[in-house]
């Protein structure tokens, strides 16, 4: 597998670290002129982002499922456009895309920062399991339909927000959807993540003739996002970062990242001039991410072990086949020309 692995996923001293905020990542970055679609983006380290590309002067169209929610969050932010969309709604998401490609304009950045974790097992109305559906499918869909105004940018990027939580288990391309084997949310989680960053690979693959790079990329164990809002407190306490109460563990709260903190690696991938010959790479902590091949030890209750990508997310021949996958499961061509 080893030979499949892109060589330039190795950190390049960026300069930035865990504790760096997005904010100081963009510090001296004008996007004045720019445009950006970030799904999410009115919520925990998605709200972040907006707040700190709109501050740069970049013009933000954030597409929510939720809009009395998404408007009331954004109150104070300038400089963005609210569009209605469900990324577990094929529809929908035809329609947004079609709304803005009509509009003639091009595309600096794509953030697929929308996602859901810890849930039961649902499935849309297409039968795929919720979290690969709105995870992945949802992106690749979204991604898909916008690639004409991508195109037209002459340099944009593409960043799907995965997680650590790839680690948790590979892509299962005999069963994606749950229909032969037990359901178990985590596994569902970490497929669906896995998915992310292997679809950075083959994106980034097919879109560099056209001046588009895509990364993925872990934000960091984050306190104050609602992402695990349906967890049940039992499985916190398994991990170890919850007390018997299922209260939160002080130590454990002090070493979680901020939102500004989780938000800048996404911002990182968005603006570093460092990435500008390299893409198809998992980032974390504002830098690109080092293989685990086994020597880190990761512990849940110590945030900063929750490290590292697995060699199967990241590579070549399994995200061509994701790709093809992906094409029959939402029966259409991504052709990406």
């Amino acid at each position: 597998m080893e030979s499949t692995i892109n060589a330039l996923q190795q950190p390049v001293q960026s300069g930035f670290n865990a504790y760096s905020t997005a904010q100081e990542v963009i510090k001296g970055i004008d996007l004045t002129g720019k445009t950006v679609i970030i799904t999410g983006g009115y919520a925990g380290i998605g709200l972040e982002t907006t707040k700190v590309l709109s501050s740069a002067g970049a013009h933000v169209i954030i597409p929510a499922r939720d809009i009395e929610k998404a408007r009331k969050n954004l109150s104070g932010i300038e400089n963005f456009e609210l569009e209605e969309m469900d990324l577990m709604n094929p529809a929908s998401i035809e329609a947004f895309a079609e709304r803005f490609t009509a509009s003639g304009r091009s595309l600096d950045l794509l953030i697929n920062n929308a996602g859901i974790m810890w849930v039961p097992l649902r499935r849309d109305s297409r039968g795929f399991e919720s979290q690969l559906a709105t995870n992945y499918l949802g992106q690749f869909h979204l991604t898909a339909k916008l690639w004409p105004a991508l195109k037209k940018a002459n340099g944009a990027r593409v960043i799907s927000v995965s997680s650590y939580g790839h680690q948790m288990a590979p892509f299962d391309f005999e069963d994606p959807n749950f229909e032969k084997r037990d359901y178990d949310t985590l596994s569902g989680y970490g497929q669906s993540k896995t998915a992310c960053n292997l679809f950075a690979v083959e994106l980034d693959e097919r879109g560099k003739e056209f001046n588009i790079r895509a990364y993925s990329l872990h934000p960091g164990s984050v306190y104050g996002t609602d992402l695990g809002r349906e967890e049940p407190v039992e499985l916190f306490k398994q991990l170890g970062t919850h007390d018997e109460n299922g209260n939160i563990k002080p130590e454990v709260e002090a070493r979680l990242k901020t939102v500004p903190q989780g938000a800048a690696t996404t911002i990182w991938c968005a603006v570093s001039p460092q990435l500008n010959e390299i893409g198809g790479v998992y980032c974390e902590n504002c830098d690109i991410a080092e293989i685990d091949r086994g020597q880190i030890e990761h512990r849940f209750d110590e945030p900063a072990t929750i490290r590292g990508v697995q060699p199967y997310s990241i590579d070549k021949n399994s995200a061509e086949r994701l790709w093809k996958l992906s094409e029959e499961m939402l029966g259409f061509r991504f052709d990406a020309q």
